[in-house]
């Protein structure tokens, strides 16, 4: 016959071994995923870099810290700058980095992520107030590198890889608008004025050229008398124009000087 206080006694340690497994093998093992790096701490000092995969902890002894090693964003919230030409503009951007080296990201910086953000909100800052209010707008790609570059040379030290920083607004006053679009619009006008004068002073050598032409070839002008006879009789006329040889009117000239005091000589004679 069983006895009963042997089955209990077996279904206490049962229970008591299942509690503890529960609590062990959590600390025992852990899943890293592929983007992600675990930095154990063995007693409070750093033990090493381990993961993605499985790995295995010694429990209430090793403490691990998630590191992602995925491409992370921050926003930079928009804030007020002032450029090299006074000129008072609101920006705001948007920076992307990466862990590098996960055991400096844990070691040598508290909270990396709020860290980086506050860098790129005064190295924005900084960089603005180095440039003028033309070369802010124009020169985006030159501001955007800049920033970068600023940035990822004090974060590399803590294992951190600025990937690229982006300025997406520039917000301006309004006074500041209304008086671009004023240059603006000048500037359209100079630009007009200037086409126009190219295009009378092309128009007037051209004419001259023809000229010359027509000076040196009188038939050139014979057919551009023809010409304008034929846009005449094109439209609408109540008369008739008779084109005629410009030839035929040397014949109505004067004679010269010499030629009539030859004519009374003779007639004397």
């Amino acid at each position: 016959m069983n006895d009963p206080g042997a089955a209990t006694n077996l279904m206490v340690w049962l229970i008591t071994l299942i509690v503890i497994l529960a609590i062990l093998l959590p600390q025992m093992f852990k899943i890293m995923r592929e983007y992600e790096r675990a930095v154990v701490f063995r007693l409070g000092k750093f033990q090493e870099t381990k993961g993605p995969g499985l790995i295995v902890l010694i429990p209430f002894i090793d403490k691990v810290e998630r590191v992602d090693l995925r491409v992370l964003t921050i926003n930079v919230d928009r804030q007020e700058a002032i450029t090299k030409d006074n000129v008072t503009v609101q920006v705001d951007a948007i920076t992307f980095f990466r862990v590098v080296d996960a055991e400096r990201a844990v070691i040598q910086v508290e909270r990396y992520i709020a860290a980086t953000s506050l860098l790129a909100q005064t190295t924005l800052r900084s960089v603005v107030g180095q440039v003028e209010l033309d070369e802010l707008l124009a020169e985006r790609d030159t501001i955007n590198k800049n920033i970068q570059e600023t940035i990822d040379t004090h974060t590399d030290p803590w294992g951190i890889k600025v990937v690229s920083v982006e300025v997406r607004d520039v917000i301006l006053p309004e006074t500041m608008k209304r008086a671009m679009a004023r240059q603006a619009e000048t500037e359209r006008d100079r630009r007009a004025k200037i086409i126009n004068a190219e295009g009378e002073y092309q128009a007037a050598a051209k004419l001259v050229e023809a000229g010359k032409m027509i000076e040196t070839t009188p038939t050139a002008l014979q057919l551009r008398f023809l010409q304008a006879m034929s846009a005449i009789s094109e439209e609408n006329a109540t008369f008739a124009v008779l084109p005629l040889p410009l030839d035929f009117f040397n014949a109505f000239k004067p004679h010269e000087v010499t030629d009539l005091g030859k004519d009374k000589g003779t007639d004397q004679g």
